[in-house]
């Protein structure tokens, strides 16, 4: 089996640790770093721990086993699978001072005989938790990121070796360079300049066209793009949660979707007023059903558009993280449905009442699921003076 070395992980563990936490300033000394690990990362776990160490901050690692959840499901009643565990939750979001998540699957399709509704309360039950990590972060109190590494199941399921699927990692996160950090921070200059050149423009709706999509989209004028190069690694992509009352029209997406341990495929959806309204999928059309239940799931609360000139992923990996970034020849469009990101905002966002937050519709959701197409797509802009401008178009912002 194709194993990474120590030093190449101990390589990435240093991104994560001394690049990604803090906006890119690094985690301090006596902070707290809460990990997420899964046991079919195990090789990771050292090197994480060991570039925690290195900047004197304490690790909190959380080692997750393999094959649990669905032993979980199978035998939780209603009352186990919503109960919530309040002092625990929100002890450990009052003790942690930054959160790396690592995305790694021994089994793909684990939950795919679960019951989709079970799943859906599962998730919904921990509403408050994600909505106190959030409001931590907010503060600037707390920073957080993600990193993937590749098993045989998630190689698998992408039809790649094990080695092809951990290749792309390498490449996406630059560990084939002698200072990924530095090449990093190059394509993070080249990203900015982008993002800021469309905050200049006083945009007020984008229409995104092609042959199996036309969907218009409000974009305040209150709201900015942002780039997270530093939450996900690696992250290419510039996004706003727009203004969702004003979301008209349908769209298709050719990427697959892993939600709920199991695959929906070709999903179209069609908004009205910016609640989807008709939706369908090739495959697990139930899936998507019980994912749009989700309270508040039902409306658009991102948008987001990828330059193929950045991003050094060149093949479909089956995680959202790798995915929504994709290098095509097209570009990378993707919109998430759920919660939306009070970051936007062109104020100060830590600082926004719950009536504020919901008088600008930032949405607020347990659910926040990317759906995305790798397909042709022309983004025009309409103006504040009425004029229009295509703002991405062959797979590139043109601005």
């Amino acid at each position: 089996m194709h194993e990474p070395s120590y030093e190449l992980l101990k390589k990435y563990a240093d991104i994560l640790v001394k690049f990604a936490l803090r906006w890119g300033k690094w985690a301090k000394s006596g902070e707290t770093i809460f990990v997420q690990i899964p046991e079919c990362a195990k090789p990771f776990y050292l090197p994480l721990q060991k570039a925690i160490l290195e900047v004197g901050a304490h690790p909190i690692m959380e080692y997750l086993p393999d094959g649990v959840a669905k032993h979980f499901y199978e035998h939780a009643n209603d009352d186990q699978i919503v109960f919530y565990p309040s002092h625990f939750l929100h002890g450990k979001v009052e003790q942690m001072t930054h959160v790396i998540s690592v995305i790694a699957e021994a089994d793909k399709h684990e939950l795919k005989d679960i019951d989709p509704k079970k799943i859906a309360a599962r998730i919904h039950s921990r509403k408050e938790y994600k909505e106190r990590r959030v409001k931590k972060e907010m503060d600037g109190k707390m920073t957080r990121t993600l990193g993937l590494y590749g098993t045989q199941a998630m190689a698998d399921e992408a039809g790649m070796s094990l080695e092809e699927y951990r290749n792309e990692i390498i490449k996406a996160c630059y560990l084939n360079y002698d200072d990924p950090i530095a090449e990093r921070k190059k394509t993070v200059k080249n990203i900015e300049t982008i993002k800021n050149k469309l905050n200049a423009l006083p945009i007020e709706y984008v229409r995104v066209t092609w042959e199996d999509a036309d969907l218009k989209i409000k974009i305040w004028t209150n709201r900015q793009r942002l780039g997270w190069w530093w939450r996900n690694i690696p992250s290419f992509e510039i996004f706003t949660s727009p203004d969702r009352r004003e979301t008209n029209g349908r769209i298709k997406f050719n990427q697959p979707l892993y939600h709920f341990g199991q695959i929906i495929k070709d999903i179209y959806l069609k908004f009205e007023n910016g609640v989807i309204v008709d939706f369908d999928a090739s495959e697990n059309k139930e899936g998507l059903k019980e994912m749009i239940n989700i309270p508040n799931a039902n409306k658009v609360w991102e948008f987001s558009l990828t330059d193929g000139r950045f991003s050094h992923i060149t093949k479909f990996m089956g995680e959202t993280l790798y995915d929504e970034n994709m290098w095509g020849p097209e570009g990378n469009t993707h919109i998430a449905i759920g919660s939306a990101y009070n970051e936007t905002f062109t104020g100060d966002a830590s600082k926004l009442t719950e009536k504020e937050i919901e008088e600008l519709w930032f949405n607020q959701s347990a659910e926040h699921t990317d759906i995305i197409s790798t397909k042709r797509r022309t983004v025009t802009a309409t103006l504040s003076d009425g004029t229009e401008k295509i703002i991405y178009q062959n797979g590139q912002f043109t601005v």
